[in-house]
């Protein structure tokens, strides 16, 4: 299983009553650090061509000044969604990294965030990220749909995570994250822009 026996011990000997042959052998993530460059390029778990632009703006960041936004491969969000996130990411004044698809209206929302820089100052970047984006120093707080992955990626890199749980397992994993674990707090499925900048500010203020 990918997962480790500390994080999740009760669960674990609770399966392995009726599974007793049952080894955890996670966090699979941390692997892509053990191989080789020229052997780990290729690796990685994203569905989607990844670009590597981004790594030079997050090299020019503070460590934990950036909020970094990702909700998976599959997960479809509205426009209005999508716009509720880009201005309440704007308003925090915090930087941040959208690293994700483009799905439909994301360009506009994108268009519409950085206008809202011209005039506010605040400093953004809405683009799509390699996987070493998730383990740059300069992350303070992960915006994300506590996949099992992401929720791994927050627990092994000690970066706390603001979730906005999609579908399938991720409410569970929000709840452990939020009231197990205690790395999380959540958003509502109704995002709105001031509880995203509110969110945000209290994670990287407080």
């Amino acid at each position: 299983m990918n997962t480790f026996d500390d994080l999740e011990n009760k669960a674990i000997n609770a399966i392995k009553a009726a599974i007793p042959h049952l080894y955890t052998i996670g966090p699979l993530s941390t692997l892509y650090d053990q191989f080789p460059k020229s052997a780990s390029d290729s690796l990685g778990s994203n569905l989607w061509k990844e670009e590597s632009k981004c790594l030079e703006w997050l090299d020019n960041k503070h460590p934990k000044s950036v909020v970094l936004i990702n909700f998976g491969s599959i997960a479809v969000m509205t426009a209005k969604q999508l716009e509720e996130f880009a201005w309440g990411l704007a308003n925090s004044n915090h930087h941040f990294l959208w690293a994700g698809p483009c799905h439909g209206g994301f360009s506009d929302a994108a268009a519409g965030v950085r206008e809202g820089d011209k005039r506010e100052g605040s400093p953004s970047e809405l683009v799509r990220a390699r996987e070493a984006v998730l383990r740059h120093s300069s992350n303070g707080v992960f915006l994300r749909h506590c996949g099992w992955n992401s929720t791994l990626e927050s627990v092994c890199s000690g970066v706390p995570i603001i979730c906005w749980p999609f579908f399938a397992e991720q409410q569970t994993k929000c709840r452990y994250a939020c009231t197990e674990w205690g790395i999380g707090m959540e958003i509502d499925s109704n995002v709105k822009r001031d509880e995203v900048e509110g969110l945000v500010r209290e994670m990287m203020e407080g």
